[in-house]
């Protein structure tokens, strides 16, 4: 009987040993992974992914709880940096008249790619702002300005500006 649960238990512990960041490989050849696996990001956007412009999504909160950690998911975006799916993810706890947060937004696709922001909503006219500053991986250099507005119960409408700034030269 102990040998049908040790097994199973012993096989998870291989699966697990074989992950590509296993702690025990040499640090260059997980260094090398990360970078591989960010150009990789990267390069999917493509050349032809213009650099600032102009951009509209619309964002679900029916999930959303209110406390720190609550996140809402995007469900519709134009930008193909920000995919469907996206979450939001709010650092402080709304109040009864307004949401002052943190945020970050996380992409649903492999790799380290989020952005750092802060919202600003009013509860009370349904109207906000929300900017973005940087990140990681494909939102290193990223800059956003967002003006949210209230569509029906939970749903929210993006529309704003970004920027993808290359290497420094600015956000």
């Amino acid at each position: 009987m102990t040998y049908r649960i040790a097994f199973p238990l012993l096989a998870l512990l291989a699966v697990g040993a074989c992950n590509a960041k296993d702690a025990t490989a040499p640090m260059t050849q997980t260094k090398n992974l990360s970078v591989s696996a960010a150009s990789r990001d990267v390069s999917d956007d493509g050349e032809d992914s213009p650099r600032a412009g102009t951009f509209h999504a619309h964002k679900n909160c029916s999930q959303y709880s209110g406390l720190p950690g609550g996140f809402c998911t995007l469900t519709e975006s134009t930008l193909k940096q920000i995919p469907d799916g996206t979450t939001v993810v709010y650092a402080s706890a709304v109040t009864p008249t307004a949401l002052s947060s943190d945020v970050m937004l996380v992409s649903p696709k492999p790799g380290n790619n989020v952005a750092f922001g802060h919202v600003e909503l009013n509860r009370v006219t349904r109207t906000g702002t929300a900017t973005f500053s940087g990140g990681t991986g494909k939102f290193q250099h990223f800059s956003a300005s967002v003006a949210i507005t209230f569509v029906s119960p939970a749903n929210w409408s993006w529309d704003g500006t970004y920027s993808f700034g290359n290497n420094g030269e600015g956000n």
